[in-house]
């Protein structure tokens, strides 16, 4: 059985070919002025027509087998190159660690993008990241917080105005708890 491209092809190129298809000897003699109608070379040159267009036909035919064996190499290479490039590893990316992320995306086979798919994927990652990126934002913006409440607490030591301890504790021990509630913010920000 053919294949689908050989099909297309001859279906393409090669029906109706034969020049008896389209032109009959009959109709092909009324081109001629009717003098010359029933001279037989005439006749000889439908037949020579005729023989060159089944010549050509079959020159046709076996470029599309050809072509179609041509094809099926260019399908093999492409599927090799296709296979190498899927079991390539990227510079810098540790094929552990990509395996690893797979497995725990949920995606145990790798995806053939095409141009909708890629530019969704690209979309979703973006979202992701900004979504992240205002999660960031909050936290630091949290942790600016803490520490201007926290500065601001010590200031009076900056300035020289003690207050009176609010919980009654030791002026010295209040400051040490607060100095170190800052180193705490600053060290390890709450996530």
């Amino acid at each position: 059985m053919p294949s689908q491209e050989a099909k297309m092809l001859g279906d393409f190129l090669l029906a109706p070919a034969a020049l008896r298809d389209f032109v009959t000897l009959r109709q092909f003699t009324e081109i001629f002025p009717k003098s010359h109608r029933t001279n037989p070379a005439v006749q000889d040159l439908y037949r020579e027509l005729q023989r060159l267009r089944d010549k050509d036909i079959d020159m046709v035919r076996r470029s599309i087998a050809e072509e179609v064996q041509r094809s099926k190499q260019l399908k093999r290479d492409y599927a090799h190159e296709r296979r190498q490039l899927d079991g390539a590893t990227v510079a810098g990316l540790d094929p552990v660690a990509l395996q690893m992320e797979e497995e725990i995306s949920g995606e145990g086979h790798k995806r053939h993008h095409t141009l909708q798919t890629v530019h969704t994927s690209i979309q979703e990652a973006c979202q992701g990241i900004e979504a992240q990126i205002v999660e960031i934002e909050e936290e630091n913006r949290s942790s600016l917080v803490q520490v201007q409440e926290l500065v601001g607490a010590l200031s009076d030591l900056r300035h020289g105005r003690f207050a009176q301890a609010a919980s009654g504790e030791d002026m010295g021990e209040e400051t040490l708890a607060t100095l170190k509630r800052l180193e705490a913010v600053c060290a390890h920000p709450p996530r």
